[in-house]
């Protein structure tokens, strides 16, 4: 029987890219950790690295959250 193709929501894959990028564990175990292949880890890694300019750029790519959201975007990310 084939399988479905399973889709994934953007925080998940900065969530899985930014735990790759810490390098506190290796592809396998993340990958065995987020029931992913280590290749589609890479593959997250390096689009995450390569969108990361935008954020700063002026004008372009920010958002109109105020310090609340940010704030509570911060302690997210320090959860990661």
């Amino acid at each position: 029987m084939k399988r479905s193709r399973r889709k994934f929501t953007a925080a998940f894959k900065a969530k899985v890219a930014i735990e790759a990028l810490k390098e506190r564990q290796t592809l396998a175990e993340l990958a065995e950790k987020f029931e992913l292949h280590p290749n589609q880890i890479s593959q997250w890694k390096q689009e995450f690295i390569a969108g990361s300019e935008q954020v700063f750029e002026t004008g372009k790519g920010r958002s109109t959250t105020g310090p609340d959201e940010v704030a509570a975007s911060e302690a997210e990310l320090q959860q990661l």
